[in-house]
């Protein structure tokens, strides 16, 4: 017998393409036979689970993700492009179109030419063409918010696929010159792009009807329906607030590409849907009447003198705070949006040097509301024991402890009763009550939660927070109480504690520079205090008191309505844009206030008299007071440095149908309320009476 040796070496015998194991000396024939029949065995078990593989892989690539295969195959092989629905109209009360839609020539590049090495060249020719500069092509190009990019909403918002726009308002028959030498122009083409437009009103309207800008990365959250990111958004007023009723639904074309990239081919098609209109309050004949006026009044200024850097109106209907006009000035024509706003257009919309236009500064900025304050200031005064029929004593001035205040221009008006006190404006007056009402609550001891009716008061009228105007960027205005006041000492104090040190030496005026140190070392130690001065300016509207024309407005119309303080709105239906299916839109119902009837009777005495003999009398000269009655409050702003603000807040009955209407009128830096903002509330109230007869 033949023994397998320990240490005998194994050898490898080829078997087909594969090696198998063989042993030297390895016994007979028969166990020769029986090792290849096991090595044909072991041959086909490989192969059989090779195949079972390959079965089981094709089984889930047709069968199990087939469905979703043949999605991600038609992806790669389709091209789908947005079509964006037509945007709802802006209207005014009347049906007259604010805000339209027109159409403008556009020069477009396709994505294939503008990957070529020659694309810039290619602008440039297309810029000579069409007198444009080849950098204004070639920012449009660009992403919007990447490097070199246009502002939006010139810069590209689009998809990869899409031609890409590269100049609007093209004059046609330039593009057409363009056209007809493909040669020289490859991948230039022309298409009508949608524009918005402004007719007469856009300038009075820019900041209430707002703008468009082309959507953002940023702009994740706007509710598209499946159909991608629309082109453009809404950035300001109507345009803004009301975004998701103008816009509509975009729809979708889907393109079968085929291998060189030509359209084979349209395999889907969903429709857009048309944005609603927004029916607005604003009539026309008076928001025309409120933009002149406001013009023309801010230039008599300047003339006399007044810087008047800026200014607003706004005229509500007293009891449904619908919004009749709202104008502000400096403002700007909205139509440059449409055609490609350039860089230093730009730059100028936004140059606070300039007052902002882009700005509404009806609603958005707010100041000392002057004197206007004092019709609310009394109810305060009556919570506090003042007697509506007593007698009062108006001195040029009054010592509150070391300093004197005074009335304007240091008048004297004598023993006065309360109407008397709104006809003339007397500061004194509210100065000592005010001031006996500081005391009655502890001075400079009283604890922050010590009782003060007069920001009670403000606030139930609704100064010190938003109106809820249904338009975007309101401002909530201040009302300076104990606890606002600590608050905002404990936000500042470190930096007023750093004044106190180093003092002011970036200012020239060696006397301004003493005053603000003095005032950073007292706000170092006790800003939180309330003192004697914040209180007596609190009640005539001055010190750390802002309010917005707006605020003005709404909280005159509550006096106008014996209480009723109303939510202002702009927008008050929507519609099909074919007139058809017209949808009133809700509004909050008005806050009742329960105002001191004795107090209120004296006021309105007082009110009126202000406007017939007092302080604006002067501007409602030949004005039909008996016919229409109209009552109202001057108000001159004081801000350390600057001109005085000019305000003038009326109501009052225009119509035959016994409707009030509230116009409110403020010119920053335009000197004297009676002088300045009350002619512009007059020819505003022409034109509401106008409109009655």
């Amino acid at each position: 017998m033949t023994r397998l040796h320990r240490g005998t070496p194994r050898e490898r015998r080829p078997f087909g393409p594969f090696l198998v194991p063989s042993f030297r000396g390895a016994g007979s024939r028969g166990g020769r036979g029986t090792s290849g029949r096991a090595r044909l065995l072991v041959m086909a078990l490989v192969v059989a689970l090779v195949a079972t593989v390959m079965v089981g892989r094709l089984v889930q690539l047709q069968i199990v993700d087939g469905a979703e295969n043949a999605r991600a195959a038609a992806d790669i092989n389709t091209r789908h492009v947005v079509v964006p629905a037509q945007r709802g109209r802006i209207l005014a009360a009347d049906g007259t179109v604010l805000v339209g839609n027109g159409s403008t020539t556009t020069l477009t590049i396709s994505p294939q030419a503008l990957a070529r090495d020659d694309a810039p060249k290619l602008l440039a020719r297309v810029a000579s063409a069409i007198g444009r500069e080849p950098q204004s092509l070639m920012a449009r190009t660009k992403a919007c918010g990447t490097e070199g990019a246009a502002p939006s909403p010139v810069c590209f918002a689009g998809h990869p696929f899409e031609p890409v726009p590269i100049a609007s308002d093209v004059d046609a028959s330039a593009a057409n010159a363009l056209l007809e030498r493909p040669e020289a122009y490859p991948g230039i083409a022309v298409r009508p792009a949608a524009t918005r437009t402004y007719g007469s009103r856009g300038d009075s309207l820019a900041q209430v009807a707002g703008y468009l800008t082309a959507a953002t990365a940023d702009d994740t959250d706007v509710a598209t329906s499946g159909s991608g990111v629309p082109t453009l958004l809404g950035r300001t007023g109507v345009e803004k607030q009301y975004d998701a009723v103008l816009r509509g639904r975009d729809g979708k074309r889907s393109t079968a590409i085929g291998p060189d990239g030509t359209a084979q081919r349209q395999v889907a098609d969903v429709p857009p849907v048309a944005g609603q209109d927004v029916v607005t309050s604003i009539r026309p004949a008076v928001q025309d009447a409120a933009a002149k006026a406001l013009a023309d009044g801010i230039a008599a200024a300047r003339e006399r003198g007044q810087k008047a850097g800026s200014g607003s109106v706004v005229v509500l209907e007293a009891n449904s705070g619908n919004v009749v006009a709202m104008t502000n000035q400096p403002t700007y024509d909205p139509s440059v949006w449409n055609g490609g706003v350039t860089q230093a257009e730009y730059d100028s919309l936004l140059d606070t040097r300039a007052a902002d236009p882009l700005t509404n500064r009806a609603m958005s900025v707010a100041g000392p509301p002057a004197s206007t304050f004092k019709a609310f200031s009394l109810f305060a005064a009556a919570q506090t024991g003042v007697d509506p029929n007593g007698s009062y004593s108006c001195p040029s001035s009054v010592m509150i402890g070391n300093r004197s205040y005074s009335n304007f221009e240091s008048q004297a008006h004598g023993t006065i009763d309360i109407p008397k006190a709104l006809e003339v404006s007397c500061d004194t007056v509210f100065y000592r009550w005010a001031y006996d009402a500081w005391v009655k609550a502890g001075g400079v001891k009283a604890s922050t939660d010590a009782p003060d009716p007069y920001a009670s008061v403000a606030r139930e009228f609704g100064y010190g927070a938003r109106t809820g105007v249904d338009l975007p960027a309101e401002a909530s205005g201040s009302i300076p109480d104990r606890a606002t006041k600590r608050r905002e000492w404990e936000a500042t104090k470190a930096a007023s504690c750093r004044r106190a040190k180093s003092g002011y030496p970036e200012i020239a005026d060696k006397d301004r520079a003493s005053y603000l140190t003095q005032v950073a070392k007292e706000n170092c130690t006790s800003g939180y205090v309330v003192r004697a001065g914040d209180a007596v300016n609190f009640a005539i509207g001055q010190g750390d008191v802002a309010a917005t024309p707006m605020q003005v407005a709404t909280s005159f119309a509550a006096l106008a309505t014996n209480g009723r303080v109303p939510t202002p709105r702009v927008a008050v239906a929507t519609a099909r844009s074919d007139g058809s299916a017209r949808t009133a839109l809700a509004s909050p119902e008005a806050r009742a206030l329960s105002l001191d009837a004795r107090m209120y009777a004296r006021e309105l005495e007082g009110l009126k008299r202000a406007v017939s003999t007092g302080t604006a009398s002067e501007a409602f000269r030949g004005f039909d007071l008996d016919a229409h009655a109209v009552y109202g409050k001057t108000g001159t702003a004081e801000v350390y440095g600057k001109h005085a603000t000019a305000w003038f807040a009326s109501f009052g009955g225009a119509d035959e149908d016994g409707k009030r209407y509230v116009v409110v009128v403020r010119v920053d830096e335009g000197g004297e309320g009676g002088r300045t903002a009350a002619p512009i509330a007059r020819s505003v109230w022409d034109a509401l009476v106008r409109r009655s007869r």
